[in-house]
């Protein structure tokens, strides 16, 4: 134990399911974490969370200065922060395509523009891990706003890769299949009534899809974070590791 000491780390959507997952994993190992979430209320804020806004620009940056000031420069940032909706194309509103895109695409863009600014001056290299989703490799019925923002998360991250390599910046992405969060259970309601079946019908279906016979949890996703946070993974940049039971190989 101890891998991380010395680390700051930086995760957004940390205050539950997967990015609660993570922070607790990074913690374990001696980083400091720095939680980034929206649904933080303002009295329950601490010396180490923030209530953020990744979709905006100008509360990103100053949330970047912040942490600079307070604690230095980031050495790992992880960006979790996502949402999801379902809809048929045909039917799917302007507005949410905007949300999901904005949050799931934009914010990662924003987050990883000031953290990659911060490391560069700093020269000292560092990590920044992207949590796309096996949707970022795949096509999903009524997901049309969702897999299309983790092909966007995917692409970015490749170009990142290329662009921060001579900084010794690595930049990575892990691709998470069925794990159970509070989100995938709302999608099984969501995806029940768009298909005329229940959630638990659902949910034995998406157990029959993965072929190591279990969904993932959020330690599952967790632990291949860790592995690309970690000096295990200092030769590895511009990677996407799915994170699926092997339901996506590719």
């Amino acid at each position: 134990m101890g891998n991380l000491a010395g680390k700051i780390a930086i995760v957004t959507g940390g205050a539950r399911g997967i990015g609660k997952a993570i922070v607790k994993k990074l913690e374990e190992e001696k980083a400091t974490v720095i939680v980034v979430d929206k649904g933080f209320e303002s009295d329950q804020l601490g010396q180490k969370q923030f209530a953020i806004d990744v979709t905006n620009g100008k509360a990103v940056e100053q949330f970047f200065e912040t942490v600079a000031d307070r604690f230095g420069t980031i050495d790992i940032l992880v960006n979790n922060a996502g949402i999801s909706t379902m809809a048929e194309v045909v039917e799917m509103q302007e507005q949410e395509w905007d949300t999901v895109m904005d949050v799931n695409a934009k914010g990662v863009f924003l987050v990883s523009k000031f953290a990659a600014r911060q490391m560069k001056k700093a020269g000292k290299g560092g990590k920044i891990i992207n949590i796309s989703s096996q949707a970022g490799k795949n096509g999903y019925k009524y997901m049309g706003s969702y897999v299309a923002s983790k092909h966007a998360v995917l692409g970015l991250t490749k170009v990142m890769a290329l662009e921060l390599a001579a900084d010794r910046i690595l930049v990575n992405a892990v691709c998470p299949g069925i794990i159970e969060t509070e989100m995938k259970q709302t999608e099984r309601i969501w995806g029940g009534e768009l298909r005329g079946m229940d959630a638990a019908a659902i949910e034995a279906e998406d157990y029959s899809q993965v072929p190591l016979g279990r969904t993932g949890s959020p330690e599952d996703v967790a632990d291949s974070v860790l592995f690309l946070a970690s000096k295990s993974a200092d030769y590895i940049t511009g990677e996407s590791i799915n994170v699926t039971g092997g339901m996506t190989m590719n």
